[in-house]
């Protein structure tokens, strides 16, 4: 009990953490909540992203599969292979929430280099890339972490929390911390990352010739992506570190 606890108190410091703001934004009124629209207009569009190309790969699948039903079935198997990777036999049922993970932060990730948000006027602030506001990384990695504690609780019951004194209870608050540090190290990795390279291109840019940071550009869409695949390959590990009681 002390245990759970604990970590409703990390979940609420999250959630005090998710106020944190780095310069202006919009906000829409809907009844006495105050949305961070800036995030929720780019979600949007990144989801939109996702759907139309889900649709267009199913949409008509061919025997002979042409290459962009190739390229579809690539990434569901390289989305596979992460997942099996890190949770084991039994991956099986959370390919869907990895794969969405994944996709999610790597079309965010990138549609802040490649989509002109910024010519899109808002009253106060800009629109950017979701992931680089910490609200956006904090409820991907506080959804992470209700996952892994799903699916601990699902295949352990309540003998699930033995983890926490295992392999002796001089452990406890060790093990207690862990569980502290993998929801912040994950929404602080991912929003900092993506941050800093926008900030970095931006100054090149307005310090030098527009062809100058291209190569920086084009690095920062390399790190996007290994972001997420960071991201979405510790998700993975703490479900099966959560189902196997070790990793």
């Amino acid at each position: 009990m002390n245990v759970l606890l604990c970590y409703i108190n990390t979940l609420k410091g999250l959630y005090d953490i998710s106020g944190v703001e780095v310069g202006q934004h919009f906000y829409w009124k809907i009844g006495g909540f105050q949305v961070h629209a800036q995030v929720i207009i780019t979600s949007w569009v990144v989801i939109a992203i996702l759907l139309g190309s889900a649709i267009i790969a199913v949409r008509n699948p061919q025997t002979i599969p042409t290459d962009s039903q190739n390229f579809f079935e690539y990434v569901l198997e390289f989305i596979r292979d992460v997942s099996k990777t890190q949770i084991g036999e039994e991956y099986g049922p959370w390919v869907p929430f990895i794969g969405t993970l994944f996709l999610f932060i790597f079309v965010s990730n990138w549609s802040g280099a490649l989509l002109p948000w910024k010519i899109i006027q808002l009253p106060h602030g800009e629109l950017a890339a979701p992931t680089n506001d910490i609200n956006t990384t904090v409820a991907l990695a506080l959804l992470t972490s209700v996952a892994y504690f799903y699916a601990g609780l699902s295949k352990k019951g309540l003998g699930y929390f033995g983890k926490y004194i295992q392999p002796t209870p001089i452990l406890l608050p060790i093990n207690i911390l862990e569980d502290f540090t993998k929801p912040l190290s994950l929404s602080f990795r991912l929003f900092g990352n993506i941050l800093a390279d926008e900030l970095v291109v931006l100054v090149l840019v307005s310090l030098v010739p527009s062809v100058v940071p291209i190569p920086v550009m084009l690095l920062g869409l390399f790190t996007s992506g290994i972001q997420a695949l960071i991201f979405a390959t510790l998700a993975a590990a703490y479900i099966g570190e959560s189902t196997e009681g070790h990793h």
